[in-house]
């Protein structure tokens, strides 16, 4: 039987089709979207990620945290140190400010530099009950997919003060994010300001489809006045990214308005998956400048509250004992 020239065309079209459809959703759904350009980690940080689990009776099971602890952490057992708080955007987990965004390197350069003081960073995985995918962003609410804000603000915050040698006052713990990691960490942290008092957001927003209940933008302005002077943000958003760069523009806008100080920077790109400025590259970059900025907050506060008392550097790289 011999196959017409069309038949076996349309059959070639369609095989094609089926070859790039499969690939196209192995590349979203299975692999979730990785950078085809990603920034390469350095080697040798003398820096850990590790991955531990909790239980969070908010969420009625198993947690998964990143956790990257400071240089010296095991050399200093007296030391207390402040904290860091990552949450992720869509379709992430716990290891993504690692395995995508290199965050050892970033930490490792940040303490070279001394722009960072030691610290304890924790990448919580923020996924609602319904887990991580393309088609949404978490739920960084207590909402009927979970109770997210507890997760963090409350069972995740227990679980770090009880196993790690925290600084526990809120001028020493930092809550930031990416993308809708940036709105859950406005969402949150402005809820628990007796926990967070510096936040910070890359290429975020600050309204919520759920409502005004879990809208920065809206809510904002019932924090009390006394509380709002306490408050230092760090925003920022890519050329690129127009509803973004809008969405953080007009919430700079309004914390101007309250007289809560914050930082707002325009930067080249924004979200995307190649391009030395797209994506994971941009967070990448972006990254060391809110940690910079959470870094000289840290910095003031450990000041004030050794006054009196003359830092000695440690052994470790970019350790300061001010016990």
């Amino acid at each position: 039987m011999k196959v017409k020239p069309k038949t076996l065309l349309l059959v070639s079209v369609f095989s094609m089709a089926t070859v790039v459809v499969g690939t196209g959703y192995w590349y979203v759904f299975i692999a979730g979207a990785p950078q085809l350009d990603a920034p390469q980690p350095e080697k040798n940080t003398g820096l850990s990620f590790q991955v531990e689990t909790f239980t969070s009776q908010a969420m009625g099971g198993e947690r998964e945290y990143g956790v990257v602890l400071p240089p010296g952490y095991d050399r200093h057992p007296q030391t207390r140190y402040p904290v860091i708080v990552l949450l992720h955007g869509g379709h992430g987990t716990a290891k993504d400010y690692e395995v995508k965004a290199t965050l050892t390197s970033v930490l490792h350069d940040l303490y070279q530099q001394k722009k960072l003081p030691p610290a304890i960073v924790i990448t919580p995985n923020g996924n609602d009950q319904r887990g991580t995918s393309p088609l949404w962003d978490p739920d960084y609410f207590d909402g009927p997919n979970g109770k997210v804000a507890t997760l963090i603000g409350s069972d995740l915050v227990q679980e770090i003060k009880s196993r790690y040698r925290t600084l526990n006052q809120p001028q020493f713990w930092a809550i930031g994010g990416l993308s809708s990691g940036g709105w859950g960490a406005f969402n949150i942290g402005l809820r628990y300001l007796n926990q967070f008092h510096i936040l910070f957001s890359h290429t975020g927003y600050f309204t919520s489809k759920s409502g005004a209940e879990n809208s920065p933008e809206l809510f904002v302005d019932e924090i009390p006045a006394y509380t709002r002077k306490q408050l230092r943000i760090y925003l920022d958003a890519g050329a690129s990214d127009e509803k973004f760069l809008e969405a953080t523009e007009q919430f700079h806008q309004t914390l101007d308005r309250l007289g809560i100080s914050s930082e707002f920077h325009v930067y080249p790109g924004g979200h995307g998956i190649a391009g030395k400025n797209a994506g994971w590259n941009y967070w990448h970059q972006h990254l060391a400048d809110s940690l910079s900025f959470t870094g000289k907050q840290f910095a003031i506060a450990l000041k004030a509250l050794h006054p009196h008392k003359t830092p000695k550097p440690g052994a470790d790289s970019g350790h300061t004992n001010l016990n």
